[in-house]
């Protein structure tokens, strides 16, 4: 494919994912092909993680809704909560429900905001139903970084659609997911779908 087995694709090359043989591979031929994923690199150095997590001028959440929507993924302004994409989907579809206000924890929302981040939470499992056709969701919140958050400091609740076998043994042996559909066409789709207000 245009490069030497085990070899990554050339610099500027086009960024589509690559499967090349492991042939020589180290010295060695392995039998396994390598999927060159260079795009994820920036999640696995943190790229787009604040340096300050408590700066909400740095917090990713907290700059989405001050940009046009495609260029922030969003896919739903509500009053007091958004709805965005994940930068680095799980799943196709895979949404994050957000308050505005930049707080860390779940019992830090406000009865207003907690209605409200239910009740997006709730269409966004409405509106992926129906544009997807999931057999299932993992809805969750990671508090704190030791649970898991990506990003701590601003609560976001997950919504990710999952269907049968789509734990594959790519993500779960080549730590790699594979995603049919663009974010931006992602975005476009769900939001198309979202019930007015």
């Amino acid at each position: 494919m245009g490069s030497a087995a085990g070899d990554p694709p050339p610099s500027g090359s086009d960024p589509e994912v690559r499967v090349e043989a492991a042939e020589g591979f180290a010295g060695a031929a392995d039998g396994f092909e390598r999927l060159w994923t260079p795009h994820r690199m920036a999640y696995i150095r943190g790229d787009r993680k604040p340096a300050d997590p408590d700066d909400a001028e740095q917090c990713p959440f907290c700059r989405a809704p001050h940009g046009s929507d495609a260029d922030g993924l969003i896919v739903h302004r509500g009053e007091l909560c958004f709805v965005v994409l994940n930068l680095f989907p799980y799943n196709p579809g895979h949404l994050m429900v957000c308050p505005y206000r930049h707080v860390s924890s779940y019992v830090d929302l406000d009865e207003a905001e907690l209605r409200e981040f239910t009740a997006l939470t709730r269409t966004a499992v409405r509106v992926l139903a129906a544009t997807s056709a999931p057999h299932g969701f993992n809805l969750g919140m990671n508090q704190g970084e030791v649970a898991g958050a990506g990003i701590a400091a601003h609560l976001h609740q997950h919504v990710v659609p999952r269907w049968g076998g789509d734990a594959n043994f790519l993500p779960v042996i080549g730590r790699t997911k594979a995603l049919p559909e663009l974010l931006e066409d992602t975005r476009l789709r769900l939001a198309a779908a979202w019930p007015a207000a």
